[in-house]
């Protein structure tokens, strides 16, 4: 007796390895958190202290106008 094929047609149903945006973690730049400028200052890298100081500056101003129009939405 003949053995069955077991069937040869691939699924075509995919399942989808997406997570929702919710469970997602936001991304885009990373703030220039205490670590990051104490290891600038400890290589001692100009350049990288200057570009990190930038970054932590520009970081702070946009924090501080979202606090401020959060704030201002509290009114």
């Amino acid at each position: 007796m003949p053995a069955k094929k077991g069937s040869t047609k691939k699924s075509t149903s995919k399942k989808s390895s997406k997570t929702s945006a919710a469970a997602r973690p936001m991304s885009g730049a990373v703030p220039p958190y205490g670590e990051a400028i104490r290891g600038a200052v400890a290589r001692g890298d100009k350049r990288e202290m200057k570009d990190t100081a930038a970054s932590a500056r520009k970081w702070l101003a946009d924090v501080e106008a979202a606090l401020e129009q959060l704030e201002s939405s509290l009114k």
